[in-house]
């Protein structure tokens, strides 16, 4: 019986099927399966091919003309339908005999004879024809009939499944659609995490991503974790967004890296692929920099100082004490101990433009290059290290006065870059240098826009000085002939960490899971991704067997309303742009630059020339109101520094004519004092006082209308932030 079934199917015929959500469209027969009476169908759909087992009792309510031909004996309950007069007198007159008329009327009543004695014999083959054809379509029905019925309890059990599942969503969670797109993505991947028993690849430039779990404040917010790590180098950011009808739906925007470290990932597995490595570069003589980049609160003072034990700090497991560690295992090995190195440690931080030792009270420092072109921190101070414990204590020194202060997305900002140097030297040389750098928190760079002085200076050198690390970085990588070093203190003070042959650099940027923090994550992975610049393939993507195409690289689902269903799928983003996005055309103003130049003097130093050089590698970054606001901050600085300068040499002078004068009213005391030499001597006194003093009040009146021109320059940015930070 059930090989009757198929006897009008076919593999490769097209067929109706209905869709679980009710949409009828036509498929193509693909396999028979006779022991569950049922078949496989495929179709394409958004250029991805899907299928599905539809039974044959589907099959033949939507394609009765697939459905056989069944000879069954009529029923006694069901008497067949009379056959209409009007057909049977048509059947008999087509079955008369055609014979030519006569005119006897023996012979036409012969004919009428045998025509009425023909009709007994026809018409019951007729008649049984019939009743069987009527027979067969109500057999149809009844069929038809019974497949409604089971599609009515169908429908009833999706029914109470729906409100089963409306009763299971969380009222108090107002993310929950979002929290379901995300949750069914994730399980269209295949998971390949990072693990220690990995390979550790030879990088002069590693760029890596570490995302942190979500902390208590986010668990109680009920926020959304909107990171994904699929793979070892893969990282995937679940961006929420909204259409105008209020549709949410997700946009997946995909990056790729040396590494990627998922929320599980310790700080010793960071330490072993990222700056391990770098640990044998400083006993070649080479420069090894780490730097540990991204939002405030996502981790980086955690994996740079050690882990948190509530307020406390345990310091033995951030990566400044690890690399310390393994400096001394090294120390120990009979190829560099013969070498008798001595190991130093530095600690400082830049603020604002400025350095300070925090291990020397936080004294302000001098940067200055010296006839040699070297870079020499003036003033700071380098304490000799005998173990691992002289680490611990210096780097909690530090930690303790370094800067911090509120922002707009965290109330504990890292308002300073925290740089942690570990010095070997020979004989009192130089041999090599290890630099852990703490970053500031990137979302200080938008701060550009605050109406507070201090902290649109503290945004403007933070701006600034990660677009200067970056395009070092690049020329580092590039092999590029002049690296931008000049550009910000950061930069300046790693000089050496830039342009050495021998040196080789870590970012680690680290990321928070929260949808809050969507938009800084977003800009932190950008900012690590062009400094690089990976590309991105569709292989790249970890997609499990038969849960879709890889030709969509990072598909977005969209939801109409909340259904466990894909509806759409829309275009792609991922974090690999073409050339054209990555330097797009910037026309600036016809002549500004120019005008910019003779304005603040661009080209008249260094500084400014490198200044210059990195805004015109980042033209689609910096637009000419934010390069007029960086020169006049830079104008402004460079003014505030001379005036200090010059205002402690007056104070320096102001002593020395004290005590001048000090001795010119004992000489009036005497009795025959020379009154000559005395007016001679107040008025030189006087005189020098009065020019030194109308120079200081002149450079300070400059200073004052630097002050006003940065505030100008500050109220023209455009409200458009830079795509950087």
């Amino acid at each position: 019986m059930a090989a009757a079934n198929f006897v009008k199917i076919q593999i490769g015929i097209y067929v109706e099927i209905e869709r679980s959500d009710g949409r009828i469209h036509q498929a193509m027969l693909t396999s028979l399966n006779e022991d569950s009476e049922s078949v496989t169908v495929e179709w394409i759909e958004n250029g991805v091919v899907k299928g599905k087992e539809v039974d044959l009792e589907g099959i033949f309510s939507l394609n009765p003309d697939l459905a056989p031909d069944e000879d069954i004996e009529p029923s006694p309950e069901t008497p067949p339908p009379p056959i209409p007069a009007a057909k049977v007198n048509k059947i008999v007159k087509s079955r008369q005999t055609m014979t030519p008329i006569k005119n006897d009327t023996s012979a036409r009543d012969n004919r009428v004879v045998g025509s009425a004695r023909a009709r007994p014999t026809q018409l019951p083959e007729q008649s049984s024809s019939s009743q069987q054809n009527a027979c067969r379509k109500s057999n149809c029905v009844k069929e038809v009939e019974k497949l409604q019925e089971k599609r009515e309890k169908r429908r009833l059990q999706q029914q109470e499944l729906r409100e089963k599942r409306a009763q299971d969503v969380d009222a108090t969670n107002p993310n929950y659609e979002i929290t379901c797109m995300i949750r069914d993505f994730r399980g269209s991947l295949d998971y390949t995490p990072l693990t220690a028993a990995d390979p550790i690849d030879e990088h002069r430039i590693c760029v890596c991503v570490r995302k942190r779990p979500l902390n208590k404040k986010e668990t109680l917010m009920k926020d959304l974790d909107v990171i994904t790590i699929p793979s070892k180098d893969v990282v995937m950011v679940h961006e929420p967004k909204q259409k105008v009808d209020l549709t949410r739906y997700l946009e997946n925007q995909t990056f790729r890296f040396d590494y990627a470290f998922d929320d599980t990932a310790s700080n010793e597995m960071v330490y072993r692929f990222t700056a391990q490595p770098l640990v044998e570069t400083i006993f070649e003589r080479g420069m090894a920099t780490c730097f540990a980049y991204g939002q405030t609160g996502s981790g980086k003072t955690h994996t740079m100082g050690g882990d948190f034990l509530g307020r406390n700090q345990d310091c033995s497991k951030g990566i400044y004490t690890l690399a310390a560690r393994d400096v001394f295992l090294m120390l120990k090995k009979p190829n560099y101990n013969k070498l008798e190195l001595q190991v130093y440690a530095t600690f400082f931080e830049i603020y604002s433009g400025k350095v300070f030792d925090l291990l020397n009270r936080k004294t302000k420092l001098r940067v200055l290059e010296d006839g040699k072109q070297q870079v020499q921190v003036v003033g700071l101070q380098e304490r000799e290290v005998k173990c691992v414990e002289d680490v611990l204590k210096l780097t909690e020194i530090g930690n303790s006065c370094r800067t911090s202060g509120q922002t707009s997305a965290n109330a504990h900002s890292s308002r300073s870059h925290a740089v942690f140097q570990i010095i070997l030297r020979r004989k009192g040389k130089l041999h090599g240098k290890f630099s852990l750098i703490d970053l500031a928190g990137n979302e200080r760079g938008a701060d550009t826009f605050s109406a507070d002085r201090q902290t649109r200076l503290e945004g403007a050198e933070i701006n600034k000085s990660l677009l200067a690390l970056k395009e070092c970085i690049r020329a580092l990588g590039q092999n590029k002939p002049h690296t931008p070093f000049r550009a910000s203190k950061l930069t300046q003070v790693l000089r050496d960490s830039f342009i050495r042959e021998n040196s080789r650099t870590c970012m680690i940027a680290t990321v928070s899971p929260g949808m809050a923090s969507c938009e800084n994550t977003l800009n932190t992975l950008r900012y690590a991704n062009r400094v690089k610049e990976f590309g991105i393939s569709p292989s790249d993507i970890p997609f499990s067997q038969g849960s879709g195409s890889r030709s969509d690289l990072s598909p977005s689902y969209e939801y109409d309303n909340f259904s466990p269903s894909i509806t759409r799928v829309k275009g792609l983003k991922t974090g690999r742009r073409t050339a054209e996005d990555i330097h797009p055309t910037v026309h600036h103003a016809p002549n500004q630059i120019d005008n910019l130049e003779t304005r603040w003097g661009v080209g008249s130093s260094p500084q400014r020339d490198d200044l210059k050089l990195l805004c015109e590698q980042n033209e689609e970054e910096v637009s000419p109101q934010l390069f007029t606001f960086h020169e006049a901050v830079s104008q402004m600085v460079e003014m505030e520094e001379q005036v200090v300068e010059d205002h402690r040499a007056v104070f320096q002078k102001t002593i020395r004519w004290l005590e001048d004068e000090k001795a010119l009213l004992e000489m009036t005391e005497e009795v025959d004092y020379d009154v000559d030499s005395y007016a001679t001597q107040l008025e030189a006194i006087l005189e020098q006082k009065i020019d030194i003093l109308t120079e200081l009040r002149d450079e300070v009146k400059s200073f004052r209308t630097a002050l006003q021109e940065e505030e100008q320059a500050s109220k023209q940015i455009n409200t458009k932030r830079p795509c950087t930070l």
